[in-house]
């Protein structure tokens, strides 16, 4: 992506490289020392990600995980910082061990400088994973 990519058009392209499953195509949207952080990460799970080397570990095996099928209902709103955006949406799709349903509702604060990702805070349900029928009891499964 040109390093002229506003932040929002960098976070569609990163949603459309999740669902075709191109993790090293999202991984590569990173900055180097990029940071993605999940504040309400239960026990067990990674809370902070330091650098595109920890954030491509933690992502490589996610489609053998979840399987993505849709990002619908994404929102995108501008901060006061024209780096810095905030989206709500909703990721659906399978759980692959259990193949139940995965429907997951997210809000990020991202931050983009030079056309990369350098922040990403996650603020997804914990709660979730700990609902019947999934799979996400180990640190290396989301």
């Amino acid at each position: 992506m040109p390093t002229t990519t506003a932040p929002a058009d960098l976070y569609r392209h990163g949603l459309r490289l999740l669902l075709a499953k191109d993790i090293p195509g999202w991984v590569g949207l990173w900055a180097d020392e990029g940071v993605m952080e999940f504040p309400f990460a239960p026990p067990a799970w990674p809370e902070r990600l330091d650098g595109r080397e920890a954030i491509a570990a933690y992502m490589r095996d996610y489609p053998d995980h979840i399987d993505l099928h849709d990002f619908p209902d994404v929102r995108i709103h501008e901060s006061t910082d024209p780096g810095t955006i905030v989206v709500e949406m909703r990721g659906v799709g399978r759980l692959v061990a259990t193949d139940s349903p995965f429907d997951m509702r997210y809000i990020a604060v991202v931050t983009v400088r030079d056309g990369r990702f350098t922040s990403y805070r996650d603020y997804w349900n914990p709660l979730a994973v700990q609902a019947p029928g999934t799979d996400f009891t180990r640190s290396d499964a989301r």
